[in-house]
């Protein structure tokens, strides 16, 4: 038996010494293409628990932004849960004005920028 694992294991001059992350990484370059895509779904689902966090810390409960807000308390939940890019601008609109903030509204266009409101 002694003999069998011997045989699996190379001579000394043959094993690799340990790598260390950075060197493994090295050998696998990021696919600038597929970070964009995974970064992008990441901040989509981290941008309403912003929202949240905001209300949280005014210490007002969703039914009450839903009353400033002049909406049911349902429509607060889904834009806290991620269902901002389905909600009109005039709703997230008042979900910020409700908690005192503003809203700016930025068109755009690769080299150029334009501030809408």
């Amino acid at each position: 038996m002694a003999k069998r694992d011997a045989a699996r294991v190379p001579p000394a001059e043959q094993q690799h010494p340990a790598k260390t992350w950075r060197e493994v990484r090295a050998g696998w370059p990021p696919r600038e293409g597929h970070v964009a895509v995974h970064r992008a779904r990441i901040d989509a689902q981290v941008r309403p628990y912003h929202l949240r966090e905001v209300r949280e810390e005014q210490g007002i409960t969703q039914v009450e932004l839903a009353e400033r807000m002049h909406v049911q308390q349902p429509t607060v939940s889904e834009l806290e849960r991620g269902e901002i890019d389905r909600a009109g601008l005039s709703t997230i609109k008042a979900y910020v004005e409700a908690l005192g903030g503003t809203v700016e509204v930025v068109a755009d266009f690769g080299d150029r920028r334009l501030i809408l409101g």
